[in-house]
């Protein structure tokens, strides 16, 4: 009797190293439908209303010099373009391992998952015909822009500039959210807010340096978000443990 208790201890000593993926609740798959389609609406209406965009990178252009001061600002590209970038892409890395280490799908999962958001945006971009701000003729350059889903005109420039890939990097941390919800939904919840600051704040200093309009960045976030949600709604169907 005490080998078989003591054989049974350790098998689920064992087992409780491993943390298994889990099934979401349909709730809130549609809870995200509705909040993704709003937020579609009002992101829609942003792009090509333009006012908002407009505004927040005339603030940063210098009409005088038609350039954008802060463009080459070499602190700017180091704390925000690099700094905050290789940041994010280590947080993900080291989810990874220590996810791998552990057994515990759901960190592999979550890791996994904040790649994916930036891979989806990063395939938006490349083929995208949108330019950057400091490539348009209105900020200096010579590429003509054109509202969002309205056909690109002949000289639009080189493009690849929607949505904006640098925010994706700091809205990529939501994908931490699937791997903490069931046991810690607090931090869950403070991953999704962590990741929307840090793609908001990442995606601003493009803004100041004429890389991408705001719009490009809310689009990124709604992008990663989208991609998270329906990836880990794939997989945990799949592969989840009730």
């Amino acid at each position: 009797m005490t080998q078989i208790s003591s054989a049974s201890e350790l098998s689920k000593l064992k087992s409780s190293k491993t943390k298994p993926l889990y099934r979401l609740p349909v709730r809130f798959y549609g809870y995200q439908l509705i909040a993704l389609l709003v937020l579609a609406g009002i992101f829609t209406w942003l792009s090509r209303d333009e006012t908002l965009d407009r505004m927040l990178t005339g603030y940063w252009f210098d009409a005088a010099t038609q350039h954008f001061p802060l463009q080459q600002n070499a602190l700017l590209d180091l704390l925000n373009h690099r700094l905050a970038k290789y940041l994010t892409i280590a947080l993900a890395a080291g989810t990874l391992l220590y996810g791998a280490y552990r057994r515990n799908a759901r960190l592999v999962t979550g890791a996994l998952l904040m790649g994916l958001g930036t891979a989806v945006v990063g395939v938006m971009k490349a083929i995208s015909h949108h330019s950057c701000p400091w490539d348009l003729v209105e900020y200096g350059g010579k590429a003509l822009s054109y509202p969002l889903f309205d056909t690109a005109p002949a000289g639009s420039g080189p493009g690849r500039c929607f949505p904006g890939g640098h925010a994706s990097s700091g809205f990529m941390v939501m994908g931490l959210f699937f791997a903490f919800w069931r046991e810690r939904p607090r931090l869950a919840w403070g991953m999704v807010v962590a990741g929307i600051v840090l793609g908001l704040v990442m995606g601003y200093g493009q803004v100041m340096r004429g890389a991408h309009f705001f719009s490009h960045n809310l689009w990124a976030g709604w992008w990663v978000w989208f991609s998270q949600v329906v990836a880990y709604g794939l997989v945990s169907a799949w592969f989840a443990k009730e």
